[in-house]
């Protein structure tokens, strides 16, 4: 069985890895800012991004996308790097955004933090020209999303659901909702401790590879698991004492699988010690579809 190593350490508390270019890029919530790190470490600051950065994407012309989550706004970062708003989405959005995911045509999708007790949100659809509208609701802490391929069908990590869920994309509009994958029962509870504790995987982050599996955070259980359509767990990967919050495949041959760890993801606590990390490993299966 792989074992991970340490990429990067020192960090706040990271989320949305996107691999790109031969860097892999991610938001770091309580230092308010976007990095690339190179393979060897190396860490260029690309944003900072005062309301709290979260999930990331690029257009087709390569501008980078940043959610600013706390005034629910996506920003654009220009070639010049100055950033510009891109949507502004809190007409739609009842919380916090939070991940988000960029097609090829550069149409968007982000969820948004659900509150305290636990309630369904919504997930909305971003134009390039900015327009947005919602395009699916009740969904249960929507979080880490992946596109396959050939771009008909994108699946929803519903973090307090226990569960997987998919859509057909079609060029407007999303259909057919369906269970991906049911990891457990529902939860029996709105309380989101509870819930969390009730659950026997957790989804946050998620990424896809060549076999149509998806790689997922565990959140709950210091874990990644790669789960197959319909929810069995075919591969198990420990991340000791930290909890497991988000992942992604690249590396130049697509096989490394980066996980963003953490011992808490509370912002006094973690904005106060810089425990989080970046590990990595090598994985047979190679990454696959978006992001």
């Amino acid at each position: 069985m792989p074992e991970f190593t340490t990429f990067v350490s020192g960090l706040s508390f990271t989320e949305c890895p996107r691999w790109r270019d031969g860097r892999l890029y991610t938001s770091d919530f309580y230092t308010h800012r976007v990095f690339a790190f190179a393979m060897d470490g190396t860490a260029e600051t690309i944003a900072h991004v005062p309301q709290q950065p979260s999930g990331l994407g690029f257009l087709p012309d390569g501008r980078l996308l940043i959610v600013s989550m706390r005034d629910r706004k996506i920003l654009r970062r220009e070639t010049d790097g100055s950033l510009v708003t891109h949507a502004d989405v809190s007409a739609l959005a009842p919380g916090y955004l939070n991940d988000m995911l960029v097609d090829r045509d550069g149409h968007f999708g982000f969820d948004l933090m659900a509150g305290a007790p636990a309630r369904t949100t919504v997930l909305i659809c971003v134009e390039p020209d900015g327009a947005a509208r919602v395009v699916a609701d009740e969904l249960g802490f929507p979080n880490g999303m992946v596109l396959t391929g050939d771009g008909r069908t994108l699946i929803v990590a519903e973090t307090t659901m226990n569960r997987l869920t998919a859509f057909n994309v079609s060029a407007d509009s999303l259909s057919n909702r369906r269970i991906w994958a049911a990891l457990g029962d529902l939860p029996a509870t709105t309380k989101v401790a509870q819930t969390l504790g009730q659950t026997a995987v957790v989804p946050d982050g998620i990424c896809l590879d060549a076999e149509g599996h998806v790689w997922v955070a565990d959140a709950a259980h210091r874990r990644l698991v790669r789960v197959a359509e319909g929810g069995p767990i075919v591969e198990e990967l420990k991340t000791n004492a930290l909890g497991a919050f988000a992942c992604m495949l690249g590396g130049d041959d697509g096989r490394t699988l980066f996980a963003c760890v953490a011992p808490t993801f509370h912002e006094a606590q973690a904005s106060a010690n810089h425990q989080a990390a970046i590990l990595m490993t090598k994985v047979a299966v190679p990454h696959a579809g978006l992001p």
